[in-house]
């Protein structure tokens, strides 16, 4: 089985899991997801991950972060679609939830969140929004 948009998949996959208090999360692994996953780790939005390559087909598993029983991802939609790209300069990149939040964005220096394409005057693709 083939997916249309396999980052969509991710962030339906840790908002189910979330929803039904899910200490983890297993799904497909790809590079571009390892890397959305250090993004979140480092941010604090989730505990752990690792890549399990036991089979020809390596899993990405993610350990959820929770604070008093509640998600600590609040919000996590996606915003630049295969059927819509959204792109943004690093002036135009916008401030989620006053700075409490973070977009992920795809930039030619690699992923990265909108605070540091901000401070390396890159933009490009604007992938999703956490809080």
């Amino acid at each position: 089985m083939s997916l249309s948009d396999p980052i969509g998949d991710m962030i339906a996959r840790v908002k189910n899991a979330q929803s039904r208090n899910h200490k983890r999360v297993e799904l497909p692994s790809s590079n571009f997801k390892v890397k959305i996953a250090g993004i979140l780790k480092n941010e604090g939005f989730i505990k752990h991950f690792e890549v399990n390559e036991e089979n020809k087909k390596p899993k990405l598993s993610l350990e959820l972060k929770y604070h008093y029983g509640n998600p600590v991802i609040s919000n996590f939609e996606r915003v630049s679609k295969p059927g819509r790209r959204i792109f943004s300069s690093a002036d135009g990149l916008p401030k989620i939830n006053n700075g409490l939040g973070i977009a992920i964005v795809s930039t030619p220096k690699g992923v990265m969140t909108d605070i540091d394409a901000r401070k390396q005057r890159v933009g490009g693709e604007i992938i999703c929004k956490v809080f």
